[in-house]
C-alpha cells in the first residue's frame, strides 16, 4: 500500500509542528550534580598532530592555603636500646607498704606461680638471673607476673616491694 506524498508531507509536518511547540514553558534543566556525584578528576584533552596521540592530563587545582608550609622537623629515630634512667631507692619500710597493698594477693598464695614470701627456694631460682632482671621483671612483667609499675604505681615502689620480699626470704 503506498501513501500519496501529500499524505506523508503532511503528516510530517504536523509532527515537526508538534514537537517544536513546546509553549511559552521554557525546558526544565536538569539539576546540577553535587561534588560527590562529580567525576574524581576531570581532563583536558590535548590537541594532537596524529588523532592516535591523543593525551590526556588531569586538571590541576589551584591550591589555596592560609599559612606558609614548612618542612616537617626530621624526627630522630629512637635508638634501639636505650640506657634506664636509675630509679631513686625507696626504704624496705615503703617496700613492705607495696607489698601489702599490691603484692600480698598473690604472693602469699602461690597465684600465678608467684613464689611465696617464705619459699626460699623459689627465690633463689629467680636471683640467679640478679636483682636487676628480677626488679625488672616485676615492674614491667615476665611470663605470668603482670607488670606491676603501672597506673600511680612507680618502679621504686615495685623495686623496694621487690627489696622487701627478698629480705623476707633470706
Amino acid at each position: 500500500m503506498q501513501y500519496p506524498a501529500k499524505k506523508i508531507s503532511l503528516v510530517t509536518a504536523l509532527i515537526f509542528a508538534l514537537s517544536a511547540c513546546g509553549g511559552d514553558k521554557a525546558p526544565e534543566k536538569a539539576p546540577e550534580p553535587t561534588k560527590a556525584e562529580t567525576a574524581p578528576a576531570a581532563t583536558v584533552v590535548a590537541p594532537a598532530e596524529n588523532k592516535a596521540e591523543v593525551t590526556q592530563e588531569p586538571i590541576q587545582e589551584p591550591a589555596t592555603q592560609t599559612e606558609p608550609t614548612q618542612a616537617p622537623e626530621p624526627v630522630a629515630e629512637a635508638p634501639t636500646e636505650t640506657a634506664a634512667a636509675p630509679v631513686e631507692a625507696l626504704s624496705i619500710e615503703e617496700g613492705k607498704k607495696r607489698y601489702e597493698q599490691t603484692c600480698k594477693v598473690c604472693h602469699d598464695q602461690g597465684l600465678l606461680d608467684a613464689p611465696k614470701l617464705s619459699d626460699k627456694a623459689e627465690w633463689a631460682k629467680r636471683l640467679e638471673k640478679g636483682v636487676d632482671k628480677l626488679h625488672e621483671h616485676s615492674a614491667k612483667g615476665f611470663n605470668k607476673m603482670p607488670a606491676q609499675a603501672v597506673g600511680a604505681v612507680t618502679e621504686a615502689e615495685v623495686y623496694a616491694a621487690v627489696d622487701y620480699m627478698l629480705e623476707q626470704a633470706k
